[in-house]
């Protein structure tokens, strides 16, 4: 049976996908899982950062081997002309803490993701767009992309874009715990009392919706070009 992995970081970027398929829970890491008799796909997420994407990988690992691994979620734009809430198949990744360039196998897309230690503002992300000649930046991607490689696994990614480069934001790292767990109720908080945030964030939340959704018809396109998928009965409903 072929083991198909995909790795988030929140529930939000994975719900388009898994759908109603059985979810759990177990040490902080989420679970969704959908089996047919020749395929088992399932998908984890674990919180912000290359340490909660490992965490996932490894406790997706331990239903057994791996046989394809897909980094998807939220990205932040780093050029001007990637609309938020669009779906982006990328080249490859890049770890902003050490440089190294993981390519994704092929049939990907032609724009690279840089994976950077925290939620970068608009002036990390134009020193990121320069330094890497990235398009867009996430939090997780390398790590995944660093534990296919040795595996020798294939590695795809797809990110959608969340906010733009210019988007004027509250710093989101204030409320990103050490375990990579968003502390939503503070955050909550702290946005009642700065309605100057609230047009950004309402944007950002519908682009978000709209980048999820996106991200789940072109992972499936994708796939289905490449007859990896030979029936979608059983999968989930991509809404239109």
């Amino acid at each position: 049976m072929t083991r198909v992995a995909l790795i988030a970081a929140m529930p939000g970027e994975l719900k388009p996908l898994v759908g109603k398929w059985p979810h759990s829970t177990r040490n902080g890491v989420e679970f969704w899982a959908q089996r047919n008799p020749e395929e088992e796909w399932i998908a984890a997420c674990a919180g912000a950062g290359q340490a909660a994407a490992t965490r996932a990988f490894a406790a997706l690992e331990d239903g057994g081997p791996i046989d394809l691994v897909i980094s998807l979620g939220w990205a932040g734009a780093l050029r001007e002309d990637l609309a938020p809430g669009s779906a982006h198949n990328m080249a490859g990744v890049i770890d902003a803490r050490t440089g190294e360039r993981f390519l994704c196998d092929a049939g990907a897309g032609d724009l690279w993701l840089v994976t950077g230690p925290t939620v970068a503002g608009e002036a990390e992300k134009r020193r990121l767009a320069s330094a890497y000649k990235a398009a867009l930046v996430d939090m997780e991607a390398a790590a995944v992309a660093r534990l296919a490689a040795m595996r020798d696994i294939p590695f795809y990614c797809f990110k959608g874009v969340s906010d733009s480069l210019n988007a004027r934001m509250p710093d989101f790292n204030a409320f990103i715990g050490p375990d990579g767990h968003f502390r939503q109720l503070a955050f909550i908080l702290f946005a009642l009392i700065r309605p100057w945030y609230w047009p950004a964030l309402v944007r950002m939340g519908e682009n978000s919706r709209k980048a999820a959704q996106n991200i789940a018809q072109a992972l499936f396109d994708f796939l289905d070009e490449r007859g990896q998928i030979r029936n979608r009965n059983g999968y989930p409903n991509i809404k239109s």
